[in-house]
């Protein structure tokens, strides 16, 4: 196989808990800003089936979670990544939130189970997929949870990676922290250019199948 195939992964103990750190690597992917996002077919949760090509016309974020991810619970925790959901879905944002944790591994969510969590946490994204192959994990180089997607109306991705600026589990950065999410949908939205289109992804390592 080849080397770049792999991550590197620091494991640390942090308050009770194994974290897989990000890979060390440039915030480069296998989708490069300022083309065409690769389309996908997805059958989310309530078993509706669609394509991402079927949303052009709107901004969409692909956002990749985990709800066993310590990172991603400091987000849904915080009410942070619900309050932007329901703030841009309200613009006409679609959010996909996607899973890619592979069936087999112990983190590993129902599509029964995913709703039972989505409404515990009021999420608010648009469409919730579960994606345990890595099909569309893979096809967007999704390598960590949280792991953010931003593409225009044209179908063009404007942003890639980190969900916010301070790589932590701890709730009390939130306030601290410029959201790339929040700031790139504002600027573009508004007909401007991404002050920050692209960073490098923070948090556990997807567990790919």
């Amino acid at each position: 196989m080849r080397a770049k195939a792999y991550m590197i992964v620091i494991v640390l103990t942090v308050v009770g808990y194994v974290l897989c750190a990000a890979p060390l690597t440039s915030a480069a992917s296998e989708v490069e800003n300022g083309k065409k996002a690769p389309d996908f077919e997805y059958t989310d949760v309530d078993g509706n089936s669609g394509k991402l090509s079927d949303h052009e016309g709107s901004y969409v974020v692909l956002e990749w979670f985990n709800h066993g991810c310590p990172f991603v619970r400091k987000h849904y925790e915080s009410g942070k990544m619900q309050s932007l959901q329901k703030e841009f879905t309200n613009k006409g944002v679609v959010w996909i939130a996607v899973n890619s944790t592979s069936d087999a591994h112990g983190d590993y969510q129902s599509a029964e189970d995913t709703k039972k969590k989505a409404a515990e946490e009021a999420t608010a994204a648009s469409i919730i997929v579960l994606d345990p192959e890595g099909t569309i994990g893979k096809l967007y180089g999704a390598k960590t949870t949280p792991h953010i997607f931003i593409i225009d109306p044209g179908g063009t991705l404007i942003y890639q990676g980190a969900a916010d600026s301070v790589k932590s589990t701890d709730v009390a950065d939130i306030p601290n922290a410029t959201n790339y999410i929040q700031a790139g949908l504002t600027e573009a939205m508004s007909g401007k250019e991404l002050t920050t289109a692209e960073t490098k992804a923070y948090g556990c390592s997807v567990k790919y199948k």
